[in-house]
C-alpha cells in the first residue's frame, strides 16, 4: 500500500512541475547576465498607414502654411449636437509618399517617426521657406490585434516607436492560464506576402531572436489554447467532453486514493 501510494503521490508532483513549467516565461534565462540587442527595431511608416506631421516656429503665422487645417466633425444624437475639432493626417500612398504643403512630393515608407520629421525639417530649412522649423511627427490610424488565449483580446493602437511581443500581451492583459506559451503565433503582411512565425515564450533566445519580437503595424497575435482548452470549448454533445464526465471521473480517483491510503 505505502508503495502505491508513493507512486500517486510522485504521479501528483511530476503533474504539478509539468503544468508549472507549461506556463512560465522565460525558463532559462540567466539573472544579472548581459544580453546584446541585435535585432533592435523601430516602426517604420508603410504605405497605407496615417501620421500627422506639425510644423511650428516663432512666427505661428508662418508655420501654418505648412500644417492642415484641423477638420470639425458633427456628433451627437436628437437635438444635442456638438462640434469637434479633429486633427487632419496624411495618408501614405502605394508609393510611399505623402503630399505635404509647399514641399510636394516627399517619400517617407521606411523611415521611422524621428526620421520624417528631420526630412521635413531639413527641406523648410534647405529651401528656406522656414529657417526656425520644429516638426512633430505622430502615428494615427497604426495598430495590432491580439486574439486566442488573453484576457483581454482586442484591436490596440500603437502608441510608441517600439512595441514587443510582451508589450501586446501585456496590453491585452497577459495570456490565460489555458494559453500555451510555447504556441504564440504571429501573423504579419508585408508588400504582399504573408509569413506567419511561431514564438516559444518559454525559451529566452528563441524569443529576444525571433524577427516577430518587435511588432509591426497590422501584426496579429494569436495565443493558441492548451488542449484542456480546447476540449473545454468543443460542444457537440460528446460525453466524454462534458463536465458532469469530469466530475465522475474526480469522484472516481478520489474514491480510489482512499482505497490506497487504507
Amino acid at each position: 500500500m505505502k508503495k502505491s501510494l508513493f507512486i500517486v503521490l510522485a504521479v501528483l508532483l511530476l503533474s504539478a512541475c509539468n503544468a508549472q513549467k507549461e506556463v512560465i516565461y522565460l525558463q532559462d534565462v540567466v539573472a544579472n547576465q548581459v544580453q546584446p540587442i541585435t535585432n533592435q527595431k523601430l516602426i517604420t511608416i508603410m504605405p497605407g498607414d496615417k501620421i500627422s506631421i506639425i510644423v511650428s516656429s516663432r512666427n505661428p503665422q508662418m508655420s501654418a502654411m505648412f500644417n492642415l487645417p484641423q477638420v470639425s466633425y458633427r456628433a451627437g444624437q436628437s437635438n444635442i449636437t456638438n462640434f469637434n475639432e479633429k486633427l487632419s493626417g496624411y495618408t501614405v500612398d502605394q508609393n510611399g509618399n505623402i503630399d505635404f504643403p509647399q514641399l510636394g512630393k516627399m517619400k517617407v515608407a521606411g523611415l521611422t517617426r524621428a526620421e520624417v520629421a528631420d526630412l521635413v525639417q531639413n527641406s523648410l530649412l534647405s529651401s528656406g521657406l522656414l529657417q526656425d522649423a520644429s516638426v512633430v511627427v505622430e502615428f494615427m490610424n497604426l495598430h495590432y490585434s491580439v486574439l486566442g488565449e488573453v484576457k483581454t483580446p482586442g484591436q490596440y493602437a500603437m502608441e510608441n516607436d517600439q512595441v514587443t511581443i510582451f508589450d501586446a500581451l501585456s496590453k491585452a492583459g497577459d495570456m490565460t492560464i489555458q494559453g500555451k506559451r510555447d504556441s504564440v503565433f504571429v501573423i504579419r503582411e508585408h508588400d504582399g506576402s504573408r509569413v506567419t512565425y511561431a514564438l516559444d515564450l518559454r525559451n529566452v533566445n528563441g524569443t529576444f531572436n525571433s524577427p516577430a519580437y518587435y511588432l509591426q503595424q497590422n501584426d496579429v497575435v494569436y495565443v493558441k489554447p492548451n488542449n484542456k482548452r480546447a476540449r473545454e470549448s468543443t460542444v457537440n454533445g460528446n460525453n466524454v467532453l462534458s463536465t458532469s464526465f469530469w466530475i465522475s471521473l474526480a469522484s472516481l480517483l478520489t474514491t480510489v486514493c482512499v482505497l490506497i491510503i487504507k
